[in-house]
């Protein structure tokens, strides 16, 4: 994945293309960060990780500056959203989603909320970077406070 993001980024320096260059050096930035920190070599799921986070730091930023009435960032935000989830794997629909979390509350055998840390270690595992987690534990909890 690392590879793609630089070919991309390599491409996009040939076309002229200042602006998405400009999001996959950033990328690229982040994922040489970790792995520095980490002293690890990121596999694609870490750089996935990795994508994920800054796509969620990108949401958090727009909704502040739709907040602050400044379009014109909020813009270049949304840009750098568009550019980092191409790279991310597509994900679940609601169904899907919904689906995953009742085959993990099954395999769980969870009854009550005592049981929220093994139903969100499923969905985690079984979800593999396809879902935002903290809508995954709004609904997990929606689910074992109505059981």
């Amino acid at each position: 994945m690392k590879t793609r993001i630089a070919d991309d980024a390599k491409a996009a320096l040939k076309a002229g293309d200042k602006r998405r260059l400009s999001v996959l050096r950033l990328m690229l930035s982040d994922i040489k960060r970790v792995e520095i920190d980490k002293r690890v070599e990121l596999d694609d799921a870490g750089v996935v990780a990795v994508l994920q986070k800054m796509a969620k730091q990108r949401n958090e930023a727009m909704e502040q500056f739709a907040d602050a009435q400044r379009e014109d960032l909020r813009a270049r935000e949304q840009f750098e959203l568009e550019v980092i989830r191409s790279y991310l794997p597509e994900p679940l629909s609601g169904d899907e989603l919904a689906r995953l979390i009742d085959r993990a509350v099954e395999q769980a055998g969870a009854s009550d909320m005592g049981a929220m840390g093994r139903v969100m270690s499923a969905v985690k595992e079984m979800a593999e970077g396809r879902a935002d987690m903290a809508q995954v534990s709004r609904e997990v909890k929606r689910r074992l406070a109505a059981s």
